[in-house]
């Protein structure tokens, strides 16, 4: 039998998107019932990008489940900031019977052993999270081949150096430790109100007004990087899920309800287009080091000339204005060109001057 994941068009029915979505899987009277509380993980990084599940989204979920009796939304610290501090974005759905949560903060933990073939890592994971509860998953819509919504697991990690958990051994390794230590996931909602596209540094966004969602989590996310335009037979996040038997990776085995499949590639491969046009016109993060083998690579340095640094400092300011005020970046650089053999220096007359 082949997982369901339905696609429900937010141009149409926005308020009821997340209910409509559910009956279209076959309904959640199964996971919505009085003995079992609710927790919603929802994934933001930092508020200032904008990459999170709308509140009208998270909203939904929470209309969705009638019957249960508590509500939690629950985030973890990050590097960028405390848990707490970023789940208020979703304040105004806040009450006495929804509750936010930072997991970080949680003393009543479990620890979990993830396999890794260089070090034992243990991470102590919330027991909120844990069944009888019910675990709703929902993220934003981007082109990272590492996921959304499997990746949004990664967030219930508690330590804000999380970073440490990012070296492709341990990493979805990780991710699939977590899934079966939660006991699954019980409902993904992949939320693409807006679409994200980064290549190199640069990203856009395009309003796309679809919401993924599905009982299969892995199924959801297959989709969701198929319509990024990611390759899913190829990719690791998948792979790794699939190699388990923790849910259906590949096209053949998914079947989407709602809008249909021809429907959702046409707009996001206009999606794709968008972005990629509105990221051409996006100057890119400047680079010192860069623009100083630009700037060896156009002769600028070329013997006879002994080029200060003063004068170094200018030429690249004269190539780009984000140069001025970073004499101390480019020094270090020019350095490093030396050490590496790329420049000649040497100091004559109390300062520096270098050449090739």
């Amino acid at each position: 039998m082949k997982s369901l994941v339905a696609a429900v068009d937010l141009r149409n029915d926005r308020i009821e998107a997340v209910q409509k979505a559910c009956e279209l899987i076959g309904g959640i009277n199964d996971i919505d019932v009085p003995d079992r509380e609710l927790v919603v993980k929802v994934g933001v990084f930092t508020p200032a990008k904008g990459w999170y599940s709308t509140v009208d989204t998270v909203s939904g979920i929470l209309h969705s489940f009638r019957h249960t009796p508590k509500k939690y939304i629950v985030e973890t610290d990050n590097y960028q900031g405390g848990g707490m501090e970023r789940l208020q974005i979703w304040k105004q759905l806040f009450s006495d019977n929804v509750v936010p949560v930072n997991l970080s903060q949680d003393p009543d933990t479990t620890a979990i052993r993830v396999p890794n073939p260089i070090r034992e890592v243990i991470i102590n994971l919330s027991k909120l999270v844990l069944k009888p509860r019910v675990f709703v998953d929902t993220h934003v819509m981007r082109s990272y081949e590492r996921g959304s919504i499997l990746k949004n697991l990664f967030g219930l990690t508690p330590t804000a150096k999380k970073v440490q958990y990012h070296k492709s051994e341990i990493f979805y390794s990780l991710l699939t430790t977590l899934y079966e230590a939660i006991g699954g996931i019980d409902l993904a909602v992949l939320d693409a109100t807006y679409f994200t596209h980064s290549f190199k540094e640069k990203s856009a966004s395009v309003q796309t007004d679809v919401l993924l969602v599905g009982k299969d989590a892995v199924a959801v996310e297959t989709i969701g990087l198929h319509l990024a335009g990611i390759d899913v037979r190829k990719n690791e996040l998948i792979k790794s899920f699939v190699e388990k038997g923790l849910g259906a990776g590949s096209l053949d085995s998914i079947d989407v309800v709602g809008m249909s499949m021809a429907k959702l590639e046409e707009r996001f491969a206009e999606a794709r287009r968008e972005c990629e046009t509105k990221m051409s016109k996006i100057q890119g993060a400047w680079s010192p080091s860069k623009a100083t083998d630009d700037l060896i690579a156009s002769g600028f340095f070329k013997s006879p000339k002994r080029r200060t640094m003063d004068e170094i400092v200018d030429a690249l300011a004269k190539k780009d204005s984000r140069a001025g005020g970073r004499d101390k970046m480019i020094y270090t650089n020019v350095r490093r060109r030396v050490e590496k053999g790329k420049l000649h220096g040497e100091k004559v007359e109390k300062e520096m001057v270098y050449w090739t």
